[in-house]
């Protein structure tokens, strides 16, 4: 008898969640079934960016959105997401993303991309972890991703450059390109991140987007810097 895949992928994910079982990404407490992407404390404590908080206004930049605020348990997460070689994350953090995209910015975009690292930064990382969250947050709404972007130029990484506008402005200018022929005619852009402080990045790529072609970019981010 043949299993059907879908089948099959459920008895692998049974599988991976006996031997590895899945643990709150803020405050890592063993889940137990059924209780989604975060455990019942860190649903209730955790510093959500509710209603008009969770939207902003960047330079070419429709709108961009943003579910929790970046500090205290989300901050870790974050960090052990990014620097510590934990990309299952994804998936958890993809969901709460998908949940505020489909709040705030439902109709608005064609296809996902997102905010690529250089080749030499992945190397070292071993994965993009905005291309995993882009893809797991995808799959959640069920929309398609293209891979858009691509950095050109290897920078330092902003978090060593704190928080003046203009020093951020500089470090990433011109260091992102879209290839020929890679946009789609009339394509409205929802482009991904995992955290927005000042923008400047942000808006850099939304920039190189219009200029590719784009008709409108609405942004999302895990999470984003309180001003």
């Amino acid at each position: 008898m043949r299993l059907k895949k879908h089948n099959v992928n459920g008895l692998a994910d049974f599988l991976l969640d006996l031997l590895f079982p899945p643990r709150c990404p803020f405050c890592r407490t063993l889940l137990h079934p059924g209780e989604g992407e975060c455990c019942p404390t860190c649903r209730k404590t955790l510093p959500w960016a509710e209603g008009d908080e969770a939207e902003q206004y960047l330079e070419f930049i429709s709108l961009c959105v943003s579910p929790l605020w970046y500090r205290d348990q989300v901050r870790d997460c974050i960090r052990r997401y990014k620097f510590h070689g934990v990309s299952s994350y994804a998936t958890p953090c993809g969901r709460l993303l998908a949940r505020c995209i489909s709040g705030h910015l439902s109709g608005r975009y064609d296809l996902i991309t997102w905010v690529p690292l250089s080749a030499r930064r992945k190397r070292e990382r071993g994965y993009d972890q905005a291309e995993l969250l882009a893809r797991r947050t995808a799959e959640v709404l069920g929309a398609s991703t293209l891979c858009l972007l691509q950095k050109v130029r290897h920078t330092p990484a902003l978090s060593g450059l704190g928080g003046e506008v203009s020093i951020r402005r500089a470090n990433v200018l011109n260091c992102y390109q879209v290839p020929d022929s890679a946009m789609p005619a009339g394509a409205r852009v929802l482009l991904v991140d995992d955290v927005v402080t000042t923008g400047s990045t942000l808006s850099e790529c939304a920039r190189i987007l219009r200029t590719a072609g784009a008709t409108d970019v609405v942004c999302a981010t895990l999470a984003r810097a309180r001003k």
